[in-house]
């Protein structure tokens, strides 16, 4: 237990403590599925998990709205794993340790799990509640929404029986979300050829303290991408010096997040030349990301390795990586002020005799991506490598008349004494992907404001979880 338990709403609270006690990164959410399978159980609701695992939990209505439509509540199950390099955490064993930071919540060291474990406490408190006014009530828990919304991909039909659906994986006390931007991976491949080292000194080179967050919500910040930056380094490197080579080269952990961290180990001739090419770089970061003011590049000796990427290969890689589109390719012509296509590099590894990445690619508009996947297709192919891609899943068509809209603005409006602002997110909620398998839902997203999802910065508006709350249970007394 957590001093977050004495937070109100209490049960929300409580439940999101016991959420953050299990853990639950994407691929390893089951154990917390099963301790709500069992607690539903318990409390004789109706619970079933389909083929691929998500939950459905059903409960009866409260005293005199039995005759009103039922309505779905939708969360996910699974949370994006980021810790700090310092930070010594086992996303798959230790629990996430909230703490209390004036009016947010927050964990030590890690991503919180706010996304979208906020909107799960409060789902499940509302089953858990007996003073709450409800109809018949569908909470519907998905799988691995984080890495590629596999639960909404695989989820049973003819299952949920609402046709009204409360989405809460929103972050932004204020608004109400009815559109979002649908995606696609892109997975990069680049063959490595090696040479026995010829260099005489070897450095590691650690680009960190970047703000990272949401490779969706975020990408319009102008934050750095520390992999991108790898790519700035190697060019200016190379400007005054071929003498080096690739050692081996890394960054990001997953790829809906901007990589806060990046790091490569160079063999090279002068290692004077490295050390001035460092300190102008670490210029070019004071100067040119003000939204990373702690942007650090940390640079070590190592001992000689028996081989190196050979030079070609080094060149190749340095190329691709300053060549490699990344960020806003192009803002809305039809909603005002939200991005319309955008990619994101989020993972770099070398395996084996491999380079491999993982681009995650996001449009509002179908075909929205497919000029960036042409330059892409041809940058890799130039490089001698390969891109594949996968896991697309669509966006979701704003529908700005639909009842449960025009129900959430009247409540929200005067819960906050102004208009709620309505809103298309630049993110991948999974109400697009729900609605294709459930087209006569209707949708709506609302949630409290979370900062810095998908980072080790995370945290939740405490007094925004009370509003959201109150909003929540209001809409389900009044539909």
């Amino acid at each position: 237990m957590s001093d977050i338990q004495r937070l109100q709403p209490a049960k929300l609270w409580q439940w999101f403590d016991q959420i953050c006690a299990i853990p639950h990164p994407s691929y390893h959410e089951n154990a917390l599925a099963e301790f709500i399978v069992n607690w539903a159980k318990s409390k004789n609701l109706f619970v079933e998990r389909d083929e691929v695992g998500n939950v459905l939990i059903r409960k009866p209505a409260t005293s005199g709205m039995e005759n009103r439509p039922s309505v779905a509540l939708q969360a996910h199950l699974d949370m994006v794993p980021q810790a700090n390099e310092n930070t010594q955490h086992n996303f798959l064993t230790d629990p996430i340790q909230p703490r209390i930071q004036g009016e947010w919540v927050t964990a030590t060291g890690t991503t919180l799990g706010a996304d979208n474990g906020i909107g799960m406490a409060s789902a499940l408190a509302i089953l858990d509640s007996d003073d709450v006014a409800h109809p018949a009530l569908e909470v519907l828990l998905t799988m691995t929404e984080e890495a590629g919304m596999e639960g909404a991909l695989g989820l049973r039909a003819n299952w949920l029986q609402s046709n009204v659906m409360i989405n809460t994986d929103t972050e932004e006390n204020g608004e109400i979300y009815i559109g979002c931007a649908g995606g696609e991976n892109a997975d990069l491949s680049l063959p490595i050829h090696r040479q026995p080292n010829k260099f005489p000194h070897c450095f590691h080179i650690a680009i960190k303290g970047l703000s990272g967050g949401h490779s969706g919500c975020d990408i319009h910040t102008e934050r750095g991408n520390a992999i991108k930056l790898l790519g700035v380094f190697l060019t200016a490197l190379r400007c005054v010096t071929e003498d080096f080579a690739i050692v081996n080269i890394y960054g990001g952990s997953v790829r809906n997040a901007i990589p806060r961290e990046a790091f490569i180990t160079l063999a090279i001739d002068d290692a004077t030349l490295l050390t001035m090419v460092v300190e102008k770089f670490k210029e070019v970061l004071k100067q040119g990301l003000p939204e990373d003011p702690n942007a650090e590049v940390i640079v070590s000796a190592q001992a000689l390795p028996d081989e190196t990427f050979d030079i070609p290969t080094t060149k190749t890689i340095t190329h691709l990586l300053s060549a490699l589109p990344n960020g806003v390719q192009a803002f809305s012509q039809t909603v005002k002020n939200v991005v319309e296509t955008s990619l994101s590099i989020g993972v770099l590894r070398t395996e084996n005799d491999q380079l491999k990445g993982t681009i995650l690619l996001r449009s509002l508009i179908e075909g929205g991506t497919d000029e960036v996947k042409k330059e892409l297709t041809e940058l890799l192919q130039q490089s001698g490598g390969n891109v594949a891609y996968s896991g697309y899943y669509p966006g979701w068509e704003p529908q700005p008349d639909t009842e449960i809209l025009t129900l959430t603005k009247k409540l929200y409006a005067e819960i906050l004494g102004h208009e709620p602002e309505i809103k298309v997110i630049h993110a991948g909620l999974e109400c697009g992907l729900l609605k294709k398998i459930y087209p006569n839902l209707d949708v709506v997203s609302i949630g409290p404001t979370i900062r810095n999802a998908h980072s080790p910065d995370e945290k939740v508006h405490i007094p925004a979880v009370q509003t959201y709350w109150t909003l929540l249970t209001k809409l389900l007394a009044n539909l």
